[in-house]
């Protein structure tokens, strides 16, 4: 060995200046290549949609219950003539609220629940125990209820979720990382809903119900997270898309 070699001896508190050198530059290079394959990576993936949870803000909620195909309440607009809102209805965990106002069917109640909401679309996750009886002059004359309005038959594409995290409890509530969750969540009673994408990119989000107008829940399950097809009528209960069809028509996609 030359007398002007290095020699690197682990014990010793300082490496030799030739080889510290080398180690410093390495590190540097890997610290660089790793924020640059970091931001690589980060403007690669879709942000997250504006879903909202509000945990622990319970608010109070006067409207009509429905139960049929899914708990719904259907809440009176300000203004006259301004028609009525429906707000989906489920229970805490991944339950549906079927216990909670299944008796409730067509009556006038008071709630006490968290808004779950993305863009146009509002949950209530109701709190056990809230839910009593009032008296709605609204109500007074029975045709004030909304009605349906038929849309027509499409052919949609998308993916089936769980309406509870989707619309805000889980971000991002969708695809086969949040399977197990969505399934879990619809067999409990959560609306299922189709995430429908066209080919600009738009989503629209519709209750899936059977051709009858039912619910669907055990039949869809194996189709979970997966993309599908599916042919069927598309109805509008005011601000709420609804499509009919049978499960055992869908066709899972490639």
């Amino acid at each position: 060995m030359k007398p002007s070699d290095e020699f690197y001896v682990g014990y010793q508190p300082h490496a030799p200046a030739a080889t510290g050198r080398f180690a410093r530059n390495v590190a540097v290079a890997l610290l660089a290549l790793g924020a640059a394959a970091a931001a690589a990576l980060s403007a690669g993936q879709r942000a997250f949609a504006p879903a909202t949870f509000e945990f622990g803000a319970e608010r109070d909620f006067v409207g009509v219950v429905e139960v049929d195909p899914y708990p719904t309440l259907l809440v009176k607009r300000p203004g006259e003539g301004s028609g009525w809102s429906r707000y989906l209805l489920v229970a805490f965990g991944k339950h549906g609220a079927d216990e909670l106002v299944g008796d409730r069917a067509g009556q006038a109640v008071r709630l006490r629940g968290a808004l779950i909401h993305q863009d146009d679309r509002t949950m209530i996750e109701v709190a056990a125990g809230s839910v009593e009886p009032v008296v709605l002059e609204a109500l007074a004359n029975a045709a004030d209820l909304p009605g349906e309005e038929t849309l027509g038959v499409f052919t949609l594409r998308g993916e089936i979720v769980d309406s509870k995290c989707h619309l805000g409890v889980m971000n991002p509530g969708v695809r086969k990382t949040h399977r197990a969750c969505a399934t879990l969540c619809i067999q409990g009673g959560v609306p299922p809903i189709l995430l429908a994408r066209d080919a600009d990119g738009r989503e629209a989000r519709l209750l899936l119900v059977d051709a009858a107008g039912g619910a669907v829940n055990d039949r869809v399950l194996d189709l979970v997270a997966d993309q599908v097809e599916i042919t069927g009528e598309v109805r509008r209960l005011d601000d709420l898309l609804v499509l009919r069809a049978d499960p055992e028509t869908y066709r899972r996609l490639e």
